[in-house]
């Protein structure tokens, strides 16, 4: 029995069918198949319990699992610590992104990245946050940047950007004028809000509530360009974080300081506890880490 025989078997039984555990790990649906077959004629019984495009672990399949799983986090704890000894700074690394930060916060942190380490590539993976969140914690993602808070006990954390969200309305509104807008005045507006996979979709709603009124939501994007567009066009209103808001064309939008409460956003970057980051990782926390700590602290 093979390491890597044992590596189909987990992320099939992970994933709960052979067609997206092939795709995860870049090969294909037979090749899988195949590799778990031999496993089962080895031991002699069956891993799966095969029910049309989809599979359930049998009891043998159940045993083997935990087991198997520690075999390939060992090897590859090992292949990692080999990898420093023999200081190779090679290879790739899956950061999850929600579209907002991607856009305003990465782009140059990853061109020096990559002057520094042109042999490492970056695959980027755009998502809300509690999406990158799950995908951090499930292994699909080596790394990912979230709104915080999140679970210290299952993660590593560094927070590198603290502020607030604003308010953007319309040019010709009625509250345009204003320097600060109380929360509870927006019991009677329409809302444009990110996705409900975006961390700021629950945190405004429930701030919403805790001033006493339940947001009428007419929109939801994934795009915060899209946002502050359909707010400019008179659509509703929307709570974005200071840094966007900075770079919006303000003579179709005004931006307004939310006050009572102060709605606060935190960044902050985060890998799993427990899993052994690959070298190439590693350097990018540090690296990113030093970089962004200098310009936004």
């Amino acid at each position: 029995m093979e390491i890597r025989q044992l590596q189909y078997f987990v992320e099939a039984a992970r994933l709960g069918s052979f067609s997206r555990a092939a795709e995860s790990l870049y090969i294909t649906q037979p090749t899988i198949s195949k590799m778990i077959r031999h496993i089962e004629d080895e031991l002699g019984t069956d891993l799966f319990h095969r029910e049309g495009k989809s599979i359930r672990l049998t009891d043998a399949g159940e045993i083997l699992l935990p087991k198997a799983q520690n075999i390939v986090e060992s090897f590859q704890s090992l292949s990692s610590e080999l990898d420093d000894l023999r200081q190779l700074k090679q290879g790739h690394i899956r950061i999850g992104l929600p579209p907002m930060v991607g856009a305003h916060f990465f782009p140059e942190v990853i061109g020096l990245f990559h002057r520094k380490y042109p042999q490492v590539s970056i695959r980027l993976h755009e998502d809300g946050a509690r999406k990158v969140e799950n995908d951090v914690e499930t292994g699909l993602l080596d790394i990912g940047v979230v709104v915080l808070p999140v679970s210290e006990e299952r993660f590593h954390v560094f927070s590198f950007i603290e502020e607030s969200l604003e308010l953007l309305v319309p040019a010709g509104h009625k509250l345009a004028g204003r320097e600060g807008v109380r929360l509870a005045e927006l019991a009677e507006e329409e809302f444009i809000l990110f996705r409900e996979d975006f961390a700021l979709h629950d945190l405004i709603i429930t701030e919403c509530v805790r001033a006493g009124f339940q947001p009428k939501v007419v929109y939801e994007s994934s795009q915060w360009d899209l946002i502050a567009r359909m707010v400019a066009a008179g659509l509703g209103i929307a709570l974005l974080p200071e840094t966007i808001a900075r770079d919006l064309d303000r003579s179709r939008i005004a931006v307004i300081r939310l006050t009572e409460p102060v709605i606060p956003w935190q960044l902050g970057m985060i890998w799993r506890r427990g899993r052994q980051l690959s070298f190439a990782a590693r350097e990018w926390v540090a690296f990113t880490r030093t970089l962004l700590e200098e310009r936004y602290r």
